[in-house]
């Protein structure tokens, strides 16, 4: 079953500055490099209810494809040398469907 794998966030960057953009351009071509990845996409927050600001999500085929994207060593790279200095919260959620869908 499919898995959609969501960690929305906030980075120490400045919103708007280039170190905030630099970091979301290397995400974008790191992740999406590993093998499995399907529809990643980046959102920004746009409601004053949060102080997360920013949402990656992608889905994988299975669970044995996200675990091989989580021992992958470009994402272990990605999380030690960027993610973990340089975001400042966060939460994680992983989802699979629920109900099958609905046949008229």
């Amino acid at each position: 079953m499919a898995i959609v794998h969501t960690v929305v966030f906030r980075l120490i960057h400045e919103p708007g500055s280039d170190a905030e953009t630099e970091f979301l351009d290397t995400a974008q071509s790191t992740l999406t490099s590993i093998p499995g990845v399907e529809h990643f996409t980046i959102s920004r927050q746009v409601s004053p209810k949060s102080e997360l600001t920013w949402l990656f999500s992608m889905v994988f085929a299975d669970q044995s494809v996200y675990e091989a994207y989580n021992a992958h060593p470009a994402h272990v790279g990605f999380v030690e040398g960027r993610w973990v200095p340089e975001v400042a919260e966060f939460q994680e959620y992983d989802f699979e469907a629920a109900l099958a869908e609905r046949q008229p």
